[in-house]
């Protein structure tokens, strides 16, 4: 749906709007087409330089909410584009059972999203049976206001010990936190700090509006936050507190969230330029230690990255074209700052991962299988 949402239909356009053209898709995409998608997007992640994914993953039921016969067929169908593609994947199950804060049930669409605690664990169970060097399983509370606090409650036992990777969105937009205020008496990442035992397993989406106590408190926490600026730039969301965060030593990575765009450079590059604009300073995104921004930003977003993925590090590799023009004469000194900041086309020409290249000379190895399969399914879905 990338592109289809960029017209104005009410002036007051914003994440919510955007939100019902998001559903018209989901209501609509079936285990085949869910295959073809994830397989041509995963395919264009290693050609961009990505050899892990977290996959934060709803979209679970038929449409109307009736399980399938094998209740983790859509997951299937993502492990299997994953393992086609060889793409490192944390498949991220979502638990999604309210509308809001105020408790309302799901609409129609989210129906295919919802799951009761019990099939939920169930599901997650299930699917840690598979784990492999390819695959790790970890859990997604989709938002605050979509579990319920005594649902968070009744999971904390469970957790209890686990070493897996907890996603969550979190003040995203200031609706949210609004809300979360009225209802749960404190700003969304406060509250979570406050009630929850948060630490390095945990990964923050967005995170976007924090206040100063907030920020130091999660930095002091040990998550980490997984900021999404081309999202948060294509919703309008807001900036996130990055230099502030930075002082505070506190662990992030980069994501993308709606996959607007794919583009590893592009992520780091709005994350640098959205502080600058805000603060009318340059190369905020630095050190005494390293004072290369594109560096720095390259070197934390993959530590964060393997962090949130729950995964070790591994020596996966990406082989830049030294023949691009933006690359001529570059040095190990600022070849960094180019890929960065100049990578507009695409540099990589080679990407290994778990030691089988994936992608030669900038195409991935089975690109036409996957842009076929997703061509028919992106037929399909627009059609009538």
């Amino acid at each position: 749906m990338a592109g289809l949402a960029e017209r104005r239909g009410d002036p007051a356009d914003s994440f919510w709007t955007w939100r019902e053209w998001m559903y018209r898709f989901a209501e609509r995409i079936n285990p085949e087409q869910m295959y073809a998608i994830a397989a041509q997007l995963y395919g264009e992640m290693l050609e961009a330089g990505y050899t892990q994914v977290c996959e934060f993953h709803y979209l679970h039921h038929q449409p109307g909410g009736k399980p399938y016969a094998d209740p983790s067929e859509m997951s299937q169908a993502i492990i299997r584009a994953a393992e086609d593609a060889g793409i490192g994947l944390t498949l991220l199950p979502v638990l999604y059972q309210t509308g809001g804060f105020d408790g309302r049930a799901l609409n129609a669409t989210q129906q295919r999203f919802g799951h009761t605690l019990d099939a939920y664990l169930a599901l997650i169970e299930r699917l840690q049976r598979q784990e492999s060097h390819l695959l790790k399983i970890g859990i997604a509370l989709h938002s605050l206001r979509a579990v319920p606090e005594d649902t968070l409650r009744a999971l904390l036992p469970w957790l209890d010990g686990r070493e897996l990777p907890i996603h969550i969105h979190i003040a995203e937009q200031m609706a949210e936190v609004r809300e979360c205020e009225a209802v749960r008496g404190a700003r969304p990442v406060q509250w979570l700090l406050d009630n929850l035992p948060v630490d390095a397993r945990w990964c923050l989406v967005h995170a976007t509006h924090m206040t100063t106590r907030e920020t130091r408190a999660l930095a002091k926490s040990k998550a980490v936050v997984s900021i999404c600026p081309t999202t948060e730039a294509n919703l309008g969301d807001g900036l996130f507190p990055f230099p502030e965060y930075l002082k505070a030593k506190g662990r992030w990575s980069v994501g993308s969230d709606s996959n607007v765009s794919v583009s590893a450079v592009e992520e780091l590059r709005w994350l640098e330029y959205g502080q600058r604009l805000k603060h009318q300073q340059r190369n905020l995104a630095a050190n005494d230690k390293q004072p290369d921004v594109g560096r720095f930003l390259l070197d934390g977003a993959a530590k964060g990255g393997w962090q949130a993925a729950g995964v070790a590090k591994r020596d996966d590799h990406i082989e830049l074209d030294a023949e691009a023009p933006v690359l001529l004469q570059a040095s190990p000194e600022d070849v960094a700052g180019r890929f960065v900041f100049a990578g507009n086309r695409p540099l990589v020409r080679r990407v290994c991962s778990h030691g089988v290249d994936r992608v030669l000379d900038g195409r991935h190895i089975f690109r036409e299988p996957f842009y076929a399969g997703y061509r028919l399914a992106l037929q399909q879905l627009l059609a009538g």
